[in-house]
C-alpha cells in the first residue's frame, strides 16, 4: 500500500533551494572577475592542451570587461552564502540531522557500493535509507569545501588585511588556484547530483520540494 512519508523538513529544503542559485550566481560573477586574469591551463611550458576559458567563450556568453561588475555581485551574494551555510550547520547540529549526515564508518564501504551499483557493476542495490554512504560523504565535502571556498576568497580578497589567512593557505597564488579548483569542484558537483536525482526519479525530487514522497508500506504496518 502507498502512503505518504515525511523526508526532508522545511529548514532542509529551503537551505538546499537558496543554496543553488546562490552558488550558481557566484560562478556566474566569478567568471567576469576571472577573465581579467584568466592565467589557467592544463599543460607544461609553452604547450597548452587546455585553457580555462579561451576568449570566445566570454564573447559569447557576455562575460568580458564585467570584472567591477563581478566583483560587486560576487561580494554581496558571499554574505549570503555564508549566512545560509552557516545557519545550514547550526540548524542540523540543533536539530539532530548531522547524525543522519556525517560519514560513519560505513559510509566509505557503502560508498563504493553505490557507485558499482550506479556503473552497473553491482546488481544488488545499497541498503535504503534516508542518506546512502556515497551521500553523507558528498554533502559533508560539499560543506567543508564552502568553508574553503569562504577562506580562500577572503584570502585573495584581502591579502594585506588577511595576511595570516593568505599565508597559511600557502600565500596569494596558492590561494587563487585552491579557490578555482574548489569551484571546479561545485561545479562536478552540480553535474553529479542532477544526474543523481533523474536516475532516482520523480519521487525523490517531489521529498526535496515537498517534503514528503510516495512509499510502499506493508498493510499490517498502516493498520497499527
Amino acid at each position: 500500500m502507498k502512503q505518504l512519508v515525511e523526508k526532508h523538513p522545511l529548514a532542509i529544503r529551503w537551505f538546499h533551494w537558496l543554496n543553488f542559485p546562490v552558488l550558481a550566481l557566484m560562478i556566474w560573477s566569478g567568471l567576469w572577475i576571472y577573465w581579467a586574469n584568466d592565467v589557467y591551463r592544463l599543460g607544461w611550458g609553452n604547450t597548452t592542451l587546455f585553457k580555462f576559458f579561451p576568449q570566445s567563450f566570454y564573447q559569447a556568453f557576455h562575460l568580458d570587461h564585467k570584472l567591477a561588475q563581478g566583483m560587486s555581485w560576487h561580494f554581496l551574494l558571499m554574505w549570503v552564502f555564508f549566512l545560509n551555510g552557516l545557519l545550514y550547520v547550526l540548524y542540523t547540529f540543533f536539530s539532530g540531522e548531522w547524525r543522519y549526515l556525517l560519514p560513519n564508518r560505513d559510509s566509505f564501504r557503502e560508498a563504493g557500493q553505490v557507485l558499482l551499483h550506479d556503473l552497473g557493476l553491482r546488481k544488488t542495490a545499497p541498503p535504503v535509507r534516508k542518506y546512502n554512504g556515497a551521500q553523507r560523504i558528498a554533502y559533508t565535502a560539499v560543506i567543508l569545501m564552502g568553508l574553503g571556498s569562504l577562506l580562500t576568497g577572503l584570502a585573495i580578497y584581502k591579502p594585506v588585511q588577511f595576511g595570516w589567512l593568505t599565508r597559511l593557505l600557502g600565500g596569494y597564488e596558492a590561494a587563487r588556484i585552491e579557490h578555482f579548483v574548489l569551484t571546479i569542484g561545485y561545479v562536478l558537483f552540480f553535474v553529479v547530483h542532477v544526474a543523481q536525482v533523474v536516475r532516482a526519479g520523480w519521487n525523490n525530487f517531489r521529498s526535496m520540494v515537498a517534503g514528503f514522497e510516495v512509499a510502499e508500506v506493508p498493510v499490517n504496518e498502516v493498520k497499527k
